[in-house]
């Protein structure tokens, strides 16, 4: 059995106990506060516009895992709105917004009829409003991806694979299809990542 070293030995383990956990890393600095300022311009992958107007949030993903809140985020979002301007033309917006209040329909009833698993539902119309799925403000193969990234948000599993299979078809590569679902996910967990509380230690004493 080995023996404790005698306390005036130089081979003691101390340990010391850091009051606010892990030190941050030397020379680390502060995550700059600007939504666009100082990144360098991400490569665009793919030919769809939505994928230049989403890349300085793409960059904004260091500075977010560095930051435990955004100072701004309502200046936040008008600042991604205007990136979002200068890169593409207000037919793309619109079409992204319409997209959106689209699918927020589509997804929970196709949701519903596919995990409910009945095909009595399936023989039932849906007797949903989507003409303007058939009246895109840029083109059919635009609007379907829009459609396939909210769709994938959702999680529904019928209007995804309905709206991969078109956007595919349409000539659009896989290497799209998965730009786009990607940018929906940095999107939506940027959205959430705002919405969260931020609790300090002093924050957190006082709440016990």
């Amino acid at each position: 059995m080995s023996q404790m070293p005698p306390e005036d030995s130089d081979d003691r383990t101390v340990i010391i106990p850091s009051p606010h956990g892990r030190a941050q890393a030397a020379g680390r600095q502060p995550a700059p506060t600007g939504v666009t300022e100082a990144l360098p311009p991400a490569q665009v992958s793919g030919l769809n516009p939505l994928l230049a107007a989403a890349n300085p949030l793409l960059d904004l993903i260091p500075q977010l895992r560095a930051t435990l809140q955004h100072p701004d985020p309502m200046g936040l979002r008008d600042a991604l709105i205007r990136d979002a301007h200068a890169e593409v033309g207000p037919e793309v917006i619109d079409d992204a917004l319409a997209a959106a209040a689209m699918m927020a329909m589509n997804n929970v009833y196709y949701r519903f009829r596919h995990l409910v698993g009945k095909p009595s539902y399936s023989q039932m119309p849906a007797r949903l409003r989507m003409q303007r799925i058939a009246r895109p403000a840029t083109n059919k193969a635009d609007f379907e991806l829009f459609c396939l990234a909210v769709s994938a948000i959702n999680g529904c599993e019928m209007c995804i694979t309905s709206h991969e299979d078109v956007v595919i078809k349409a000539a659009l590569s896989e290497d799209q299809v998965h730009d786009a679902v990607r940018i929906a996910a940095v999107v939506t967990a940027a959205a959430v990542a705002l919405e969260l509380p931020v609790w300090t230690a002093e924050a957190t004493a006082s709440a016990l």
